[in-house]
């Protein structure tokens, strides 16, 4: 029997799944065999989509016990980061969206409280479920309630320090409070830090190891050894329900439980593209043409000749362009710090008090976890520092959880930040080898989004001083496109000069800052349009209207909403905003 065809459990039809309700008669073999079914649904469905392979088969089995031993949503289930979440959408009536190709796009890849009762939180940050599920555990206790409050994270999301504090709080509740610790020995990457070492321990023990990270805390303790085997599951769970104080549930499962090619190859298949199930094999496989790629292989260049240069991650390594054989190449100078963007804030910091030079890459949604750091630790301190920030942009990843729009706002409002916006790959790469050798203040580069642009000028090497470029001279009209708008820019110029017009087009470079003397210059223009790929709110533009506002002339700011779109399409979004070639040449 294929993975892919497994026998279908008597009495069951999984198109008329509508509740977990119609579960709840089976028995363990039964329970078992639809475990076995709705995994190759999701292969089936996952293959042609793309999505969150690994994370998603290794607790299929799981998913289904709590959903026969439990009654939510009267007990209450709170997923982490909630890349775990299909099985249970496919038990809680959304199943067509998982059988039915013509319906794949009706679910969104997260929890989400628009599509169900079952869903309490919209969430796709990683370490949340535990201090969440706190708070609705407290919230029980306080009006007399008597529900389950059963909060599921995996063992890479114990690193953050929002899992360690939701345990702190947890422990304390004296009440009913179910911890599922989902343990695939795996984050996106390898696991870092010094907590894998216990749970090591524990699964070598069979959970009988004096050291319990967990019961130090003050919480009881069920060990699974085998987290995909049903009836161990359906019992651990049982002995947990109803319980008087906090209790970890820890299970032991594997990463890709069911799929060859994705147990062997954990890290690829963590989220993937379009894939043949059989090999494994990309269905639309990149040149990897892209900037996060060209940007790990040009670091690993450049720290060859410079000891001193350390990349950090937040347990992202491959979305910053750094797969297993640049990390291995570049050994004890690529640091992982696991999920805990915080904490790879401030060893910035640390890193460069004590003199080298650290280049912090990650992703734009996350990076947000760590304003305190990247204020207190970093700009009151005015250390260096070096900070690459991806898919901060519309072109970035369309989910509410996700978005990036945000980040380039929130460094702006953080003073001594030198904050580079590139126009092009060429640019892109003078910009951060200039951050990290020049040594006065801390700097942050936001990648370029969307294909390659190549620089069509000649690319400064210092950034140093304030000054806008001007690309194109013009006179009354200006256009002022920062970062991979400029493109959009040139467009939006080369319409305007073939309605007879003569416009500016300039690049700013530095976003944190207002060029005083491209105000000087701009203030006797009769229109200046500002393109941004963020939330207009606290962006470039707003700086630019208040520096321009009291000369008269007229000012558009164009960007991106002070809103969160969900699953959006980029050029249906851009269209909306006026951020159109023909639409800004409207303009004027």
């Amino acid at each position: 029997m294929s993975f892919l065809d497994p026998k279908m459990p008597d009495g069951i039809n999984l198109s008329e799944l509508r509740s977990p309700s119609d579960i709840k008669s089976m028995d363990i073999d039964q329970l078992q065999a639809l475990a076995a079914q709705l995994r190759a649904v999701l292969v089936r469905r996952l293959a042609a989509t793309g999505g969150h392979v690994g994370p998603n088969l290794g607790i299929v089995e799981a998913t289904v016990a709590l959903h026969y031993v439990f009654d939510f949503p009267k007990d209450k289930l709170i997923f982490d980061v909630s890349h775990q979440c299909y099985t249970h959408k496919m038990l809680t009536g959304r199943i067509r969206a998982y059988l039915d190709p013509a319906h794949y796009g009706d679910v969104s890849g997260y929890t989400s409280p628009s599509e169900s009762e079952y869903d309490l939180f919209a969430v796709g940050h990683t370490s949340t479920s535990v201090a969440l599920a706190a708070g609705m555990a407290k919230a029980r206790d306080l009006k007399g309630g008597s529900e389950n409050v059963v909060a599921v994270i995996g063992d890479g999301s114990l690193s953050g320090g929002e899992a360690f504090e939701g345990l702190d709080a947890a422990a304390d509740l004296g009440s009913n409070f179910i911890v599922v610790v989902n343990d695939n020995q795996m984050s996106i990457a390898e696991n870092h830090g010094g907590i894998y070492r216990n749970l090591d321990e524990l699964r070598r023990t069979n959970g009988t190891a004096e050291c319990n990270l967990f019961r130090a805390i003050g919480m009881d303790y069920i060990y699974v050894g085998y987290g995909n085997d049903m009836r161990s599951l359906v019992e651990a769970f049982r002995a947990v329900k109803g319980s008087k104080k906090p209790v970890v549930v820890h299970l032991n499962t594997m990463k890709g439980e069911g799929l060859p090619v994705a147990e062997r190859d954990k890290e690829s298949f963590h989220y993937s593209a379009p894939f043949d199930p059989r090999n494994g094999e990309l269905l639309h496989p990149s040149d990897g043409d892209n900037y996060i790629n060209l940007f790990g292989r040009w670091m690993c260049d450049l720290m060859g000749d410079n000891r001193d240069i350390v990349v950090l991650t937040a347990g992202t390594p491959g979305a910053i362009g750094f797969p297993p054989s640049r990390r291995q190449m570049l050994g004890d100078r690529f640091v992982d710090v696991g999920i805990a963007e915080q904490c790879g804030v401030a060893m910035s910091a640390g890193l460069t008090k004590a003199g080298m030079r650290p280049v912090f890459a990650l992703q734009a949604s996350f990076v947000q976890r760590a304003y305190d750091q990247l204020e207190q630790e970093v700009a009151i301190n005015n250390l260096p520092a070096t900070f690459v920030i991806f898919n901060a942009s519309v072109w970035g990843i369309p989910d509410e959880t996700h978005l990036g729009f945000f980040a380039t706002p929130m460094f702006c409002t953080i003073p001594r930040f030198r904050v580079l916006a590139p126009a092009s790959l060429e640019e892109f790469f003078a910009m951060t080898r200039w951050a990290i050798e020049h040594p006065e203040h801390p700097t942050t580069v936001i990648a370029p989004c969307g294909p390659v642009a190549h620089a069509q000028e000649e690319v400064e090497t210092d950034y140093a001083e304030v000054g806008y470029r001007v690309v194109e001279q013009g006179d009354t009209v200006a256009v002022i496109a920062a970062g991979d708008f400029l493109g959009i820019g040139r467009q939006a110029t080369a319409l305007m000069r073939a309605k007879g017009l003569n416009p500016t087009l300039i690049s700013p470079r530095i976003v944190s800052d207002v060029d005083p003397a491209a105000m000087e210059a701009l203030k006797g223009y009769k229109t200046v349009i500002t393109l941004e790929d963020n939330s207009i709110a606290g962006g470039m533009g707003e700086k630019i209207a208040a520096s321009l506002g009291r000369y008269g002339l007229t000012i558009h700011t164009l960007g991106l909403p002070k809103a969160i779109p969900n699953r959006f399409n980029a050029a249906a979004l851009l269209e909306q905003q006026g951020i159109t070639p023909q639409a800004i040449a409207d303009l004027v």
